[in-house]
């Protein structure tokens, strides 16, 4: 594993494990590094039975992330996200399909994944087009009405 200054944690009620598993499953290159468990010890403030996992370490493409079973008391919002550079609709596609699985969709490449954890999911060229003084207009008007990017829509537009 590469040293990482900052690394994503993941609050979960009960589902880290099992977010962890789907996320290695999604993304190549990926893996569980390590799972803790809680013990006896801080039953009285955590509330978990011993044994059950508290922490799951794991890689996504190399990025590390840490899933923690905290309990129900915080939720995830779309006031962050995980964002997925695709390089081209084939990849959009794939992510998209995968993370939307018991999720759902929302507006300009966002989604929810069935965990509520928020994504966007937005092909490289877009930046490009963007910054294209010409086309930025028509680029930005035609992703507002997406839900999933189309590439040949906003290279078209």
């Amino acid at each position: 594993m590469k040293d990482q200054l900052i690394t994503p944690c993941l609050w979960f009620d009960s589902e880290a494990e099992e977010a962890a598993n789907f996320y290695t499953s999604v993304f190549k290159n990926s893996k569980i590094n390590k799972i803790s468990r809680y013990g006896k010890e801080g039953f009285e403030i955590h509330g978990r039975p011993e044994g059950t996992v508290m922490v799951v370490a794991f890689e996504l493409n190399g990025q590390s992330f840490t899933a923690l079973n905290g309990g129900p008391v915080f939720k995830f919002t779309e006031a962050i996200s995980l964002q997925i550079s695709c390089k081209d609709q084939a990849e959009v596609d794939y992510y998209w399909n995968k993370l939307t699985e018991g999720g759902e969709e929302s507006e300009c490449g966002w989604l929810k994944d069935k965990y509520g954890l928020s994504w966007q999911v937005v092909p490289t060229i877009l930046e490009e087009l963007l910054s294209d003084p010409s086309r930025s207009e028509r680029v930005t008007k035609a992703f507002l009405q997406m839900k999933k990017f189309d590439i040949e829509k906003l290279k078209n537009a």
